[in-house]
């Protein structure tokens, strides 16, 4: 994949969320310039290889949920047991405090990757 690819911009801002805090995939998308483009953030998310050093687990959708789904083979119980390690509580529904754990990184135009 080439350098400067929607994947990469998305996986280099990721890398920038703290442990123990949550961003969205819209709000990965603004950081990147790619306004709109929640749905693709999580397709770039999806194409990791797992385990992977891109924190992805740290992304969750705008209601502040972990999308559950069959299609996603049981990453969505993985993310839900990374983020407990990381002190983020998740119910059973993978509901989560979004409000009280979501990133603001302190220079969001930093984090801007050219594209």
């Amino acid at each position: 994949m080439a350098l400067g690819s929607f994947d990469q911009r998305v996986w280099r801002v990721v890398e920038r969320i703290p442990p123990g805090q949550l961003a969205t995939y819209g709000q990965i998308a603004e950081l990147i310039g790619a306004y709109g483009c929640a749905r693709q953030v999580g397709w770039a998310l999806r194409r990791l290889s797992l385990p992977s050093p891109v924190p992805w687990h740290r992304v969750v959708n705008a209601q502040g949920r972990i999308a559950m789904s069959l299609s996603r083979e049981g990453s969505d119980w993985i993310q839900r047991e990374l983020l407990i390690a990381e002190g983020i509580p998740v119910d059973a529904a993978g509901r989560l405090p979004l409000a009280r754990y979501r990133w603001q990184p302190a220079a969001p135009w930093a984090l801007v990757v050219e594209h």
